[in-house]
């Protein structure tokens, strides 16, 4: 291939012929134009003379240059001419496509997909075999090298995962591997543990180039308490100039609906790593906090999620004698104190007042007798999920308190007195505690050997006994014993709160049982020790993009592993529950740091834009076939024939511009308003607003035309083709419905285009705004698409809107559907909000909303997408995988059908005649 600069020629050769043009040149000046014709009876006196100088008359020179443009341009086009070529040296052999995908990637995962289709495009014009392979979600060691082509049709199935690549599994991974290859690595940008090890494999096995995104990495730490305000350290990388970022804090207010509690607001300094988010927050708010995120940075690492570790518990303390003055030591409060201040807010007030302030828990350290009206309140307050921890002491084990019968504020009933062992007027040594069973919520902890009992109150033996002891001493009898009580649960530990009858709240492990017993939030860095012998079970996992899904059917996970084991599929990032307690696993911990990747000088690190290849072939021969019409054209006109009628040159010019310049079917833009008003008026027509991207528009009108299509096979309705409005020129008085997909580089209409789109909307058009970001956000969220749209329809005249309630006639005004998925699922759809006096009748299953057809629909499904066809009728995207896939498209297809129903035929749907034919197909 040869190259001029930016342009290079697949047939070099033909350039040679260029050097014939001055010759042509010289021919063409030799050959006069054609004479012209007169018929005149004189000329025949003339026959037979001869002149004896004779001249040729010249062709003029801008017909030669004409002539000569269009022999250069053919020559110019037929060598194969190429804007931007591609100037690799085409590959060969088998060819590893290895992508980290981790979740570092999902911040432009999109444009990453883009890149893989490029590399296969290269692939598949080398023909090379390809295999495609994520770094986070290995194949089997033996790879299956195939055509492009297939690697192509599972791309877009292709996702990233919410958690880093671990070096050793992909070294692993390769050593198993046979044969040689070379490699694209499409990189995350983050260094990780074992990737120089892995770049080494690679090009033991043959060539390695990288491509890595210049967009930088953001990422948060798990939230702690300092100092009384939440902080959050905010990660980066690279190190790059100062840049300011927002910090939000969300969780639910007060009608449980999920908002923004705190923001802060923080700067990076030029060439540092990581800056702090602080709030200083209420603790009824700091309480309610669920994640924190940084809006704009839709990665899992941009999300960290909150639990028990966040939420300082509120407890009250009360003891049965805390009067000993000078003796601190011996308060039985004060190892509580110690153990729970720095996670709990302590509250030391009478019980009368505290029951009022509903505390997470309430301890009694050697209270023995209640006064009723006490007893009564503690009692509900347990009843309705409360926590109620009491401790032994000479003042319980001296009353008659569940004596006879159960105390309902006592676990088991207890024997007179007490024991006391080890002493000097007892038998027997002091008593350490028996290994926790597995049952018990403090299984796995371990047992200092220092920690002994040498006196404590006996349970009465009962035949509920045994279930409720959850920690004994080595001589069986119990220490822990607890029960149910209605929602809460009663908790009596058989010895002081302080050291009087036990070393126990000496030692560590009297601050891990309170934990266990969700008494003290945990601290923010768990150990495998602390969480060992328990099992989590996952509620809710963490997306790549930083989306909260639910868990289904994950298996529990040990604490050993789910404290310090990787994350992974079977360790997923996301919220854990175990008990009463709850634990956050994020993808970043308290001492992650974000390195970028250091390459060695020898690998070629390319970005994620590929340069594309622009054919100019097609352009120069049309030059070329225009230049010699014209050339046609002048040669008539010199030669006389044209000049009978004098606007027939410039006719025949204005028609081959027409020519030239024939539109594209389906566009409205320079399309008179007359030519406009009969196509869109002839049968019902869908439209779609241009955006601007070429290829956003080519796909919704794509699926405008495939909707119609199910349509016309399905419905009475048998809409002709689709249009492009323009917004800015175009009447939209005539068209039913606009299709507006949403992209943040449409520019905003004028302000002439808004008058005439609240026109539309006051006069029964409707239109289906699609953010097309139902994958990466839910609606409410900050997202780029819900910024552009608010943008959008800030000027609009929008009625208020709710989510798509279950009895909306949209949900069968053909089909009946509850939901309405398009390339994407799960988004919420907006509608306009029902009347306040809208009431179901009696014997409807609907409310009566007979009049009236939303003018708005938002969602973020992109479902153009799911619609769009070919000219053949053949899918232009991939949709999901085999089954679910084409039953989501099917989906997508209904939902069409229902919303083109709902706008030519408004609520009807919802009269009492229907009623009766929607029971029987609800089956009701």
């Amino acid at each position: 291939m040869f190259s001029l600069g930016p342009i290079a020629f697949a047939s070099p050769g033909l350039l040679l012929l260029l050097l014939a043009l001055p010759i042509l040149w010289l021919i063409l000046r030799a050959v006069p134009p054609a004479p012209i014709t007169r018929r005149f009876p004189g000329v025949a006196l003339l026959l037979g003379l001869n002149d004896p100088e004779s001249e040729t008359d010249k062709t003029p020179w801008w017909l030669l240059l004409l002539r000569a443009l269009a022999v250069a341009a053919m020559i110019l086009g037929f060598a194969g001419p190429i804007l931007n070529p591609d100037e690799r040296t085409p590959g060969n052999g088998p060819l590893l496509i290895a992508a980290d995908a981790s979740w570092a990637s999902a911040r432009d995962w999109s444009a990453r997909q883009d890149r893989l289709e490029a590399l296969l495009s290269e692939a598949a014009r080398d023909g090379r075999p390809v295999a495609l392979v994520t770094l986070t979600d290995l194949p089997p060691a033996e790879i299956a090298f195939g055509a492009p082509e297939a690697e192509r049709a599972r791309l877009p199935g292709v996702q990233p995962q919410p958690w880093p690549v671990h070096g050793a599994e992909v070294l692993d991974w390769l050593a198993a591997v046979e044969g040689a290859f070379d490699t694209f690595w499409m990189s995350d940008g983050l260094d990780w543990e074992g990737r120089a090890d892995v770049l080494a494999a690679l090009e033991a096995r043959g060539t390695v180039r990288v491509f890595e995104s210049p967009r930088a990495v953001f990422g948060l730490t798990p939230a702690q308490i300092s100092d009384g305000d939440v902080t959050a350290q905010v990660l980066r990388s690279p190190a790059a100039g100062e840049r300011a970022l927002t910090v939000i804090a969300r969780g639910p207010g007060p009608n449980g609906i999920t908002r923004e509690l705190g923001r802060s607001e923080i700067t990076f300094e030029a060439g540092a790593t990581s800056a702090e988010a602080a709030f200083d927050l209420p603790p009824e708010l700091r309480n309610r906090i669920t994640r924190f995120e940084i809006p704009g940075q839709t990665t899992a690492g941009a999300v960290s999620l909150a639990d028990d570790a966040l939420r300082r518990r509120e407890i009250a303390l009360f003891a049965g004698r805390d009067d000993r003055e000078g003796l601190e030591l011996l308060t039985p409060l004060h190892y509580l104190r110690r153990a729970l201040t720095p996670t709990a807010d302590i509250l030391e007030v009478p019980l009368v007042d505290a029951l009022p302030a509903n505390p997470d828990v309430i301890i009694l350290a050697d209270v023995a007798q209640l006064a009723p009206s006490e007893a009564e309140g503690l009692e509900a307050w347990v009843e309705n999920g409360g926590l109620l921890l009491r401790f032994a002491g000479p003042r319980l084990a001296a009353s008659d308190v569940s004596r006879t019968s159960e105390d309902p504020l006592m676990p088991v009933r207890l024997r007179a007195g007490g024991r006391s062992v080890g002493g000097a007027m007892s038998w027997g040594e002091p008593k350490s505690l028996r290994p926790f069973a597995e049952t018990s919520p403090f299984f796995g902890l371990p047992l200092p050997e220092d920690v002994t009992v040498t006196a404590q109150v006996m349970a009465q033996p009962d035949p509920s006994l045994p279930d409720r002891v959850i920690a004994a001493l080595t001589d069986g009898t119990p220490l822990v014993t607890r029960k149910a009580l209605g929602q809460g649960q009663v908790v009596l530990i058989h010895v002081t709160a302080n050291a009087e009858w036990s070393s126990l709240p000496l030692s560590g492990l009297f601050v891990q049982m309170l934990e266990r017993l969700a008494v003290s939030s945990r601290p923010a860095a768990l150990t495998a020790e602390a969480l060992a012998g328990t099992t989590w079970v996952a509620e809710q996992v963490l997306g790549p993009y930083g989306t909260l899904e639910d868990a289904g059917q994950l298996a529990g996970i040990p604490g050993e592993d789910l404290a310090e084991a990787p994350l992974s599929a079977d360790v997923p990032p996301g919220l854990y529950a175990g008990g009463d307690r709850r634990l956050a696993r994020n993808v970043l911990g308290p001492e992650a740091a974000l390195a970028p990747a250091v390459w060695p000088a020898s690998i070629t690190v390319e970005g994620m834009e590929a340069q594309q290849d622009q054919p100019l072939a097609g352009w120069l021969l049309t030059a070329a076939l225009m230049l010699l019409a014209l050339d046609i054209l002048a040669a008539l006109w010199l030669s006389g024939r044209l000049r009978q009628s004098h606007r027939a040159a410039p006719a025949a010019l204005v028609l081959a511009a027409l020519l030239a310049m024939t539109p594209v079917p389906g566009q409205a833009q320079g399309v008179p308003d007359d030519v406009l008003a009969l196509e869109a008026t002839s049968a019902v027509v869908l439209a779609h607003v241009r955006t601007g991207d070429a290829q956003l528009d080519t796909t919704a009108l794509a699926g405008l035309r495939g909707l119609s299509r199910v349509l016309t096979q399905r419905t009475s309705i048998e809409p002709a083709e689709p249009i492009t409005v323009d917004l800015e020129t175009d009447e939209l008085a005539f068209f039913p419905f606009l299709y507006w997909p949403v992209t943040d580089r449409q520019p905003l209409p004028s302000a002439e285009a808004y008058a005439k789109l609240n026109r539309y909307l006051r006069g029964g058009g409707m239109i289906l705004f699609d953010t097309r970001d139902a994958d990466v956000s839910r609606f409410g969220n900050d997202s780029q698409g819900m910024r552009t749209l608010r943008a959008l329809a800030a000027p609009l005249d929008v009625p208020p809107l709710e989510p798509l309630p279950a009895d909306h006639v949209l949900t069968r005004t053909f089909y009946l559907l509850q939901d309405f998925p398009g390339r994407h699922q799960g988004r919420t759809l907006w509608v306009e909000a029902a009347p306040p006096d809208a009431e179901q009748v009696e014997g409807m299953p609907f409310r009566n909303l007979n009049d009236g057809v939303t003018p708005v629909v938002i969602g973020g499904n992109d479902w153009a997408a799911a619609w769009a066809t070919d000219e053949n009728g053949r899918a232009m995207v991939p949709i999901g995988r085999g089954f679910s896939g084409r039953q989501q498209r099917e989906l997508a297809y209904r939902f069409g059908v229902n919303l083109i129903m709902h706008v030519l035929t408004g609520n009807y749907k919802s009269d009492q005649v229907h009623v009766p034919a929607l029971l029987e197909r609800l089956g009701q």
